[in-house]
């Protein structure tokens, strides 16, 4: 079928292109570059070069394209997870989200689209209740700033995606990502931090941690592209882990000494109130809905596996 992917340039961008096209499907990649469109093109893809803010331009792109589904894999993070600049880790992405969403829904709707697939995250559960939730459970709307207006910008998405006209909707709400391309690759900003101890084990370290990999978020979203339910699901790998356990091994895999540990009343003196909620009282997703819908396995189950064989 025709797929038009908007955000084909980015990390899951680059593993999904090649996937949908090896499944035998027609793929249009959007991107804002004509050096990420000549590389798209190199792959045996179309390219258009479109801002999404460019509503105009967005609906001509996909009547050139005339694709039957849209993936939305639009963010706009910047190449470093920096603690110190948490606004600027969001606010572009959160226009993406709620601005460039609505632009790829109003197009999709004029072109006859089908079907539209749009990214989203799983860490976005209230701290509550049981460590793994399913996608029934709270979210975390009142979230301290900056991440609240992110969780905000992110459901906004959904809604506008599950809740077009005439369209099946697929919200994919993605584990945190790793391999290449990531802040959780073996050259990531994570795992540079990691090397140098900034990254410690806050607590007890219960903040619960739902990993992907992202080939599994590339094949999760052909499956989701080919066919399933529509609806809102987790995908992630099949083992949430506290970061007490995760981090040492990711310290482990990226060459670093163990983690230091830090007791929460010190982290909270000196780092930002949600940075020490993810350490010690983030929820894990269960991806047991996605797997049963769509018949889909991940390639690395656990993150165990996964970060010795797959942080590229």
């Amino acid at each position: 079928m025709r797929v038009f992917v908007a955000g084909a340039s980015g990390a899951i961008g680059r593993q999904l292109v090649p996937q949908l096209l090896a499944a035998g499907h027609e793929v249009t990649g959007m991107t804002r570059s004509e050096e990420s469109a000549a590389a798209l093109r190199s792959t045996g893809a179309s390219a258009a070069v479109v801002d999404v803010f460019d509503a105009e331009a967005v609906r001509s792109a996909m009547a050139e394209a005339r694709p039957e589904v849209v993936v939305h894999q639009l963010t706009a993070l910047p190449s470093k997870f920096d603690l110190r600049k948490l606004k600027e880790l969001y606010g572009p992405t959160n226009r993406l989200r709620t601005e460039g969403t609505r632009n790829l829904i109003e197009a999709a709707r004029a072109v006859g689209v089908r079907r539209v697939v749009a990214q989203s995250i799983a860490f976005l559960y209230a701290p509550e209740g049981d460590a793994v939730k399913d996608e029934d459970a709270r979210t975390f709307e009142d979230a301290p700033e900056p991440f609240g207006s992110g969780v905000e910008a992110v459901l906004d998405l959904e809604r506008q995606v599950a809740g077009a006209e005439g369209i099946e909707g697929v919200v994919l709400r993605y584990g945190w990502f790793y391999g290449p391309g990531t802040y959780y690759a073996k050259d990531g900003s994570t795992a540079e931090d990691v090397r140098k101890r900034r990254q410690p084990i806050v607590g007890k370290g219960d903040g619960v941690f739902s990993f992907l990999h992202v080939d599994d978020a590339a094949s999760a979203t052909v499956a989701a592209v080919e066919g399933g339910p529509p609806g809102v699901y987790n995908v992630t790998d099949d083992e949430p882990a506290p970061m007490r356990d995760w981090l040492p091994a990711f310290a482990e895999a990226v060459g670093a000494k163990r983690p230091w540990r830090v007791p929460a009343w010190l982290a909270k003196l000196a780092a930002p109130k949600m940075v020490v909620g993810l350490a010690t009282t983030l929820r894990g997703a269960s991806n047991a809905r996605f797997k049963r819908e769509f018949g889909w396995q991940p390639k690395y189950a656990s993150w165990r596996e996964g970060f010795r064989k797959g942080l590229g």
